[in-house]
């Protein structure tokens, strides 16, 4: 039996190893080519400290000067001591090229489909089946996509959870004369080819047994459509999550049905939108998304925070939440412009 293990590093690259039961984690690295920062092999000197983030695991011997209490409590691991008994992310507060191995992976795919799911979103659909494994990533993070045609790359974060099919899925803001807009409207064609590079970023969902408080702006959607289809998977593992989702007009709004349909199955999920600049038929909430976030959402401060969107809605939920003086919140984000 295996498990696979995410090695996310500081410079935002994360590499998938697959790490046999009663493997030490670093040497399954190493049997992948990934050089791991190493020294004495025998749980004393912590070079090859890592943060388990997720996942069960157990440590064969680690050095009290390597690692203190406060350490471990912490989720602090040796690499050259830690075997899994499930999947796992570990975080290094490393560059990844002292590994020894390239930037992220340069996947093929094909269009698949270019669907218009709002006034200003598309959906875009690519196949990777050709490539010879499943593509693998941590929900929330995000793929470099190279323009047909052209030399330029733009970033944009997977819509859903890993999957075997390689079938990859994309919200994109249409722009006027955007890069990317301009392609999907005027020349994408099923069969076009693209090149991805992936998986980018280190926004993703950390373990956690506190309540979670996801705001997304625009196509920030995107993100979070990725960590809550992972989440339907085993919905009883996760606490109570509430999505804020906030736009400028309400026909920038999208997947609002999917929403719907995750709140009916996942017990302790709800979502609620709001519209900064709303026509007068609007009959939901208005204003911006620090307006509608309330007391049960932030929980005293007891909650994991995710904030995805343009830089200046990040912000102001940042200081909003400095404003009100809460204690222990953790906020983690991943700013965006769109173009």
């Amino acid at each position: 039996m295996s498990y696979k293990a995410a090695l996310n590093f500081s410079d935002g690259v994360t590499r998938f190893v697959d790490v046999n039961t009663g493997e030490v984690l670093l040497d399954a690295a190493l049997r992948q080519g990934i050089k791991l920062p190493m020294d004495c092999r025998e749980g004393v000197c912590s070079t090859c400290k890592g943060i388990c983030i997720s996942g069960e695991y157990a440590q064969d011997y680690v050095d009290e000067d390597a690692l203190t209490e406060s350490d471990l409590a912490g989720g602090a691991v040796l690499t050259c001591q830690m075997k899994l008994s499930s999947n796992s992310a570990i975080d290094f507060d490393c560059s990844s090229k002292v590994c020894n191995f390239s930037g992220p992976e340069i996947i093929n795919a094909i269009v698949d489909s270019v669907v218009l799911i709002s006034d200003t979103t598309a959906m875009l659909k690519l196949d990777a089946s050709d490539e010879n494994k499943m593509i693998d990533f941590l929900p929330g993070q995000y793929a470099n996509l190279r323009i047909p045609g052209t030399d330029q790359w733009r970033s944009y974060s997977f819509a859903h959870n890993p999957n075997e099919k390689n079938k990859l899925q994309f919200l994109i803001r249409r722009l006027p004369s955007g890069v990317m807009s301009d392609y999907l409207g005027q020349r994408a064609a099923p069969g076009d080819k693209i090149e991805l590079k992936a998986p980018m970023g280190s926004f993703y969902l950390r373990q956690t047994k506190r309540p979670l408080l996801f705001v997304a702006g625009g196509t920030g959607l995107s993100a979070f459509l990725g960590i809550l289809d992972d989440m339907m998977l085993a919905p009883e593992a996760f606490p109570k999550a509430t999505l804020i989702y906030g736009v400028t007009h309400e026909n920038d709004l999208c997947e609002i049905e999917y929403l719907f349909h995750l709140q009916n199955e996942m017990e302790g999920f709800s979502f609620k939108t709001v519209v900064l600049k709303p026509t007068a038929r609007w009959t939901g909430n208005k204003g911006l998304v620090t307006d509608i976030i309330d007391e049960k959402d932030v929980n005293a401060g007891d909650v994991d925070v995710y904030l995805c969107g343009p830089p200046p809605m990040v912000d102001a939920v940042d200081e909003w939440f400095q404003g009100r003086g809460l204690e222990g919140y953790t906020l983690r984000y991943e700013k965006f412009s769109a173009s």
